[in-house]
Order: structure tokens, then C-alpha cells, then sequence
């Protein structure tokens, strides 16, 4: 994320936006709080992979102008519970999608949601996206 801050280039190859937060609903993909309203961040197009292939989706993310600290952390923040409705679905160790686990849920059963997909040994972690498919962030087997 610093490459991004310092001027790098997002996956598309473009350099990220500068703007203000509007509103509410700026959530900061790095440290998954919320960028208070006026605060600078940054728009930009992010691919969650780490090899390019038929899965690998890139979407749009906000991450704050200024360095924050990496969230790490066993519960989802709170204002998760807000996300009306959330995209989730499970990926295997290939980076694949497990079509199975595929589902658009309420905020408030993200959760529960995660721990069922989790409980497939096909399954290695989760992704979280907004109903506009912005990546939110990735789930790990506890």
C-alpha cells in the first residue's frame, strides 16, 4: 500500500486518485476503519492475487492518503454490519473460486457466513466485496 501512497502504480497500471472523503462510507481497505469525512484518500484499482489468472478480479478500493496501520484482527470491524447486502464467496488454495460457497448476504450474518464457507476443507479463505464489488477484505481459516 505504501508503493500506492508514494506515487506507484495500481493493477490497472494507473496512478491512484487523490480526493476527499464524502460522507460515511470510506472504508479504508488497509486498516479496514473508516476515513472520516474530509479526510484525503486515495481511489484506486486493487487486484487481491498475487499471480494473474481467470480469478484474480480487480475492483476499486479507498485506502487512506496518510500511512495507517494494517489491520489484524479475529472479529470484523463493526460497520461491516452495515454492508447491505455483501458479496461472499470462498477460494481454494489455487486461487480459484468455490462456486458452492458463492452467496450475497446481510451485513449482520458476515460472521456466521465466513465460519460456514471456512468449515469446507476445499476451502482456503474468504473474500468480503460491497454490492458494487469493491473488495473489502480477505478471510483467513482461524
Amino acid at each position: 500500500m505504501n508503493l500506492v501512497r508514494s506515487g506507484g502504480n495500481d493493477a490497472n497500471g494507473q496512478r491512484a486518485l487523490l480526493t476527499k472523503a464524502v460522507g460515511q462510507a470510506n472504508p479504508c481497505r488497509h486498516c479496514l476503519q473508516l476515513i472520516a469525512e474530509g479526510d484525503d484518500k486515495l481511489v484506486l484499482a486493487y487486484r487481491p492475487f498475487s499471480a494473474l489468472q481467470p480469478y484474480a478480479e480487480v475492483g476499486p478500493i479507498f485506502l487512506h492518503q496518510r500511512e495507517c496501520q494494517r489491520f489484524e484482527g479475529e472479529e470484523l470491524p463493526g460497520w461491516f454490519a452495515h454492508l447491505q447486502p455483501a458479496l461472499i464467496r470462498g477460494y481454494g488454495q489455487d486461487d480459484w473460486i468455490r462456486y458452492e460457497t458463492g452467496n450475497v448476504v446481510s451485513g449482520r450474518e458476515l460472521g456466521a457466513e465466513c465460519e460456514r464457507i471456512l468449515n469446507g476443507p476445499e476451502v482456503a479463505y474468504v473474500h468480503i466485496r460491497s454490492k458494487y464489488n469493491c473488495f473489502q477484505c480477505r478471510v483467513d481459516r482461524p
